[in-house]
């Protein structure tokens, strides 16, 4: 929509919108730990090893032993990551934000497709699309030359006229939710602000109306996918 007009239809939108719109330290009775440091620990649990009282039962010492390398395992790790236990937590968030965005870019696919096979199924609809599009670009070109006689024989007296019916029920059809709907209710008022314009031969106001409808319509366009299905688009 942004390069000067042509003489056809199917440069409508290219050809008209730009012409006309200008964690914390633990203790033990082996371990300290002040701070994440792997050699002092490791120091100190051997200690607590070699020190142990040899009148101990083995089964106690094996308890103990297992108890030992439980915990320096569990602390060679935090000193390992610098004492930092969030990122699992960062990790689990991470992984359900990805399985949110995967449910949500599922959901759109679906849409996408439930939408095509209505646009397929909508033949009667998109001719009265087309339509739109041949006059609105009949309109533009008729107006860039200054030629608001013509521009009025196409738009007619009032939007009561039967091809802007016609493409009113398209639009309640194909239009899935409110933003296209304020793209109709947008293009429906400016249509009218055109209409009166032109009938005024108020050339400047026809073309700020002209604009503002014909945009409003691209957009409605690309929302509901019929962007690639109107020629001259």
């Amino acid at each position: 929509m942004a390069t000067p007009f042509l003489s056809t239809a199917n440069t409508f939108f290219s050809s008209t919108l730009l012409s006309l719109s200008s964690s914390s330290p633990s203790s033990s009775s082996f371990v300290y730990l002040h701070k994440p440091n792997a050699k002092r620990q490791h120091q100190t649990l051997c200690k607590a090893f070699t020190e142990s009282p040899p009148s101990v039962s083995p089964s106690f010492i094996t308890k103990r032993s297992l108890s030992i390398s439980f915990i320096a395992g569990l602390v060679f790790t935090l000193a390992g990551n610098g004492g930092h236990v969030d990122d699992a937590n960062a990790a689990i968030l991470e992984a359900d934000d990805d399985v949110e965005l995967l449910e949500r870019v599922k959901g759109d696919r679906q849409k996408r497709l439930e939408r095509q096979v209505v646009i397929n199924s909508s033949k009667q609809e998109t001719g009265y699309l087309q339509d739109l599009v041949f006059k609105l670009s009949k309109v533009g070109q008729a107006i860039d030359n200054n030629d608001l006689s013509t521009a009025s024989s196409v738009l007619g007296g009032s939007t009561d006229t039967d091809w802007v019916k016609k493409a009113n029920i398209a639009f309640t059809k194909l239009s899935y939710g409110p933003e296209e709907m304020t793209e109709v209710d947008t293009f429906n008022s400016s249509l009218a602000s055109l209409i009166s314009s032109v009938k005024k031969n108020d050339i400047e106001s026809s073309k700020i109306a002209f604009v503002t409808s014909a945009s409003a319509f691209e957009k409605w366009t690309s929302l509901t996918g019929f962007v690639e299905k109107l020629k001259g688009l």
